[in-house]
């Protein structure tokens, strides 16, 4: 199963809660009290998001974070990338030639190109759509032309 971890996905829920208010700069307190976390945990995302670029910190007795861009100008792939690392589905399809087996496996190339298609699906969403922000660009219509429906294998 594909999943972002839940430090990620507590990430989305942070920015989320800035990109409410693009002009207020909020403290890791108040953020958790929004986004419904725990103190700890937020100050734990801010540090890798604010090297990400995605938030700006501001010290002092006013301080705190705000969005570093417009929410629509974010992707969601940006965000995972900045808690987990550059997205890839498959060792292969980050590092070429750390698989024992890559000279003779024939289906690097295939989850090369899914890898990416998940890149593009997750570039083409932003943290304003995320937010539900009804004056952001609607999903791709080819994009929905494309759905494919996931089921779950039985065990």
């Amino acid at each position: 199963m594909l999943r972002v971890t839940k430090l990620t996905d507590y990430a989305t829920v942070v920015l989320t809660v800035l990109a409410a208010r693009p002009e207020t700069v909020m403290s890791a307190v108040d953020l958790a009290d929004q986004a419904g976390l725990e103190s700890p945990t937020v100050s734990k995302l801010l540090k890798p998001l604010a090297q990400a670029g995605l938030v700006d910190g501001f010290r002092g007795a006013n301080g705190g974070y705000r969005l570093a861009r417009p929410a629509a100008a974010i992707s969601l792939v940006e965000i995972i990338e900045a808690m987990e690392g550059p997205l890839a589905m498959t060792e292969c399809s980050l590092h070429d030639g750390q698989c024992g087996i890559s000279a003779k496996c024939g289906v690097r190339t295939n989850w090369l190109r899914i890898n990416d298609v998940v890149a593009n699906a997750l570039r083409s969403v932003t943290l304003a759509q995320m937010l539900g922000d009804a004056r952001a660009a609607p999903l791709s219509t080819e994009a929905d032309a494309k759905r494919i429906d996931a089921r779950l294998a039985s065990a």
